[in-house]
This record gives C-alpha cells, sequence and structure tokens, in this order.
C-alpha cells in the first residue's frame, strides 16, 4: 500500500495547489528541524512532509498517486510506488507488465522498452557568511559536471540517427538470466552487456562525446539564498546535476550551507544572542545603550540598578524569514572599573558603606543561610 500523502499533510483529497500549498508552508514552519535539534522524531516528520508535498504539488505524479491509491495491487509490487522525496516515479505497472514479463520467459526477449535511467546528483558545499546567512543573498557558484551532448542529443550516434535498435536486449535495454538448475532453477532481469541498458546499438558514434553521449563541462548558477540559512541546510537545483547516460533526466545540484561564525551574534534557530557590556555607571544610574541588530542600532532603555547577567529581549530583531520571525537576546554585563586612584577608592568605599546601612533584602537572605551552613556569621564583623 502507498503512503496516504493526504493524511501525512492534513488535507482533503480534494484540495488545491493552494490548498495544499498553505498547509505544507505550516507545516514546515512546524517540523523544521532548525526548532527542534536533535530530535530524530521531528526530523523524520519532516522528511515525511516534504515527501508527500513532492508528490502531491506535482499534478502528474499526483495524478498516479491516486491511482496507485485507488488500485493498490496494480502496480505489481511496487513498480510505480513512491520512492521517497523526489523519487515518485510517477508510472504503474498494472497486470500488462506481469503479463508481458511471463511472455518474455517463452520467447527470450522482452516487451518492455529501455528505461531510462536519472544521472547522478552533484552534492557541492557553499561557505557564507553570518549575514548573507541571516539576512539572505545572491551567490553565484561554478562547478564541473557532465551535460548531455547537444551534437546527438544524448543518444552517442552521429548527428543523434545513427542507431539502431540493440539485437541482444530488443531495445528493452535488459535480458533475463537464467539462475541455478532443476527444480531450484529461476529467471532474474539484468541490465544488457551489449548496450549498457540504453536498448541501442550505435552503428556511427558521435564525434563531439565520442560514444558517450555526455560531455564535461563548467556550469555556473545563481542561487537565490533565502534568510534564514543555517549550516547544514541545503537548496536542491532540479536537473543541474550530471547527465543521464542513456538519454534519462539529468540528477539534481544539492548545495550545502556552511555558516561562518560572528564576533558579535550567536544564534539559535532564527533568534540571535548578544553579549552587551555597559558602564559601572549605567548599570548603577540607568540609561539608555545602542545595541547593533542585523539592520541598524536599537536604543535600549537599561533600569538603574541593573545587575550583571541580566538578559533582555528585543522581539522581532532577530532573523526574518518565510518560517518564522526571531528575537534579539541582549545579555548585560556590567564592566566593573580597575586602576582606581586613592580617592576614587574612597569613594567607592564610601558608597559600600552606605550600601551596607541600606542593604537589599537578597542579600540579607543570602548571610542567613550562609550562617545556617557554618553555624556563625562570616559576616559579623564586615
Amino acid at each position: 500500500m502507498a503512503k496516504n500523502y493526504y493524511e501525512t499533510l492534513g488535507v482533503d483529497k480534494k484540495a488545491t495547489q493552494d490548498e495544499i500549498k498553505a498547509q505544507y508552508r505550516k507545516l514546515v514552519k512546524k517540523y523544521h528541524p532548525d526548532l527542534h535539534p536533535n530530535d530524530e522524531s521531528v526530523a523524520a516528520k519532516f522528511k515525511e512532509i516534504n515527501e508527500a508535498n513532492e508528490v502531491l504539488s506535482d499534478p502528474q505524479k499526483r495524478a498516479a498517486y491516486d491511482y496507485e491509491l485507488e488500485n493498490p495491487y496494480a502496480s505489481a509490487g511496487g513498480a510505480g510506488g513512491a520512492g521517497g522525496a523526489g523519487g515518485f516515479s510517477g508510472g504503474f505497472g498494472g497486470f500488462g507488465d506481469i503479463f508481458g514479463d511471463i511472455f518474455s520467459q517463452f520467447t527470450g526477449g522482452s516487451t518492455r522498452t529501455a528505461q531510462k535511467r536519472q544521472g547522478a546528483d552533484v552534492t557541492l558545499e557553499v561557505t557564507l557568511s553570518f549575514m548573507d546567512a541571516a539576512k539572505g543573498c545572491k551567490k553565484e557558484i561554478s562547478y564541473k559536471r557532465t551535460e548531455s551532448c547537444p551534437s546527438c542529443r544524448g543518444t552517442g550516434a552521429k548527428n543523434g540517427t545513427k542507431y539502431t535498435t540493440c539485437d541482444n536486449c530488443k531495445g528493452s535495454g535488459q535480458i533475463q538470466q537464467a539462475v541455478g538448475a532443476g527444480f531450484f532453477k529461476s529467471i532474474r532481469v539484468v541490465t544488457c552487456p551489449h548496450c549498457g541498458g540504453s536498448g541501442k546499438k550505435i552503428i556511427e558514434k558521435c564525434t563531439d562525446c565520442g560514444g558517450k553521449g555526455y560531455k564535461s563541462a563548467t556550469t555556473k548558477v545563481v542561487l537565490d539564498i533565502p534568510a534564514g540559512a543555517d549550516n547544514g541546510s541545503y537548496i536542491k537545483k532540479r536537473g543541474l546535476g550530471q547527465a543521464s547516460v542513456n538519454g534519462g533526466e539529468p540528477g539534481n545540484l544539492i548545495v550545502v550551507f556552511k555558516v561562518l561564525t560572528h564576533k558579535i551574534f550567536r544564534r539559535k534557530n532564527f533568534d540571535l544572542f548578544i553579549d552587551l557590556p555597559i558602564s559601572f555607571k549605567t548599570a548603577a544610574l540607568g540609561g539608555k545603550i545602542l545595541v547593533p541588530t542585523l539592520d541598524d542600532p536599537y536604543s535600549l532603555d537599561i533600569p538603574e540598578g541593573t545587575q550583571s547577567g541580566k538578559q533582555f529581549v528585543i522581539r522581532g530583531r532577530g532573523i526574518r524569514s518565510t518560517y518564522d520571525i526571531g528575537n534579539l537576546y541582549v545579555n548585560v554585563t556590567v564592566e566593573v572599573p580597575t586602576r582606581l586612584s586613592k580617592s576614587q577608592k574612597a569613594l567607592i568605599s564610601e558608597l559600600d558603606h552606605d550600601f551596607e546601612l541600606k542593604q537589599t533584602s537578597k542579600m540579607q537572605e543570602f548571610k542567613v543561610n550562609v550562617q545556617s551552613l557554618y553555624g556563625v556569621n562570616p559576616y559579623s564583623d564586615k
């Protein structure tokens, strides 16, 4: 039985493409792995959501999937089932394929045509600065890959016409091979060694590619990197991978991002964190101080009596992406003055004496707890 992708996305089978798209965006925002680090169950759920969307958002794949969903036994063992995100074949077998296989066992041939295999994917790692990843950017990359030869249209034959059907496999790209003997004898299908699975016999090779059907090339592509890209996140560009060896669709380009650290900002998902040093005077008397953000400085009110380690939250000043908007968390560190003169030390000592006369309830509670720990009050003569 095929997976029920409609249940995975939580939409009705008659849902429109706009409804599927809206529900998918909602689920991505809820189950994105960046929001649930180290949670394998969420990562698995996110993968299922992407798999379901990839099928249901494509009208042709969806039509084939609906057929299989309504006819669970028509695919002859899963010939047209869903094979993971991006792997849905869109085809289905049916009884005609079963009878074709049986017939070919007696004739030595096959009624099927050669299956065109997709080319291999190309995976690249691209390094981004912290700001480019956080705010989004465009980035041009260049890489080597194989492309279908334009001279022979990927056939390997001169002008794309100098070939005929392979005599060995009758154009199927596969042959049947006997395994075992007697009662235990069975038939298995293997790739035709004469044509390499293409189903074609080249009469005259293409002079540009030497009969391979593909050529090495340097490809340039401009990536539109969305705001919020993080370490390990990636972009998939369809059809920009390696060329197929037998005329199928090319593979995909998968660009994985490596994000550099920043001297001021740290991030967790879409939230930003910053350590902000403030003067002893500002902490004691209060005031305004400018906080750096991804865009322009933000004027933050520091109340009087602020303690070192106090955290302030500036909402909406984190990373702004299509999935979410983060906050900026400001951790205050009070800078204690050093290398004081004698007069400055005397003033601080006088202030400290005044503070002792007006001890806070927190300090009083702390001293009581210390006394209960040691049985005596170590602060009695201080």
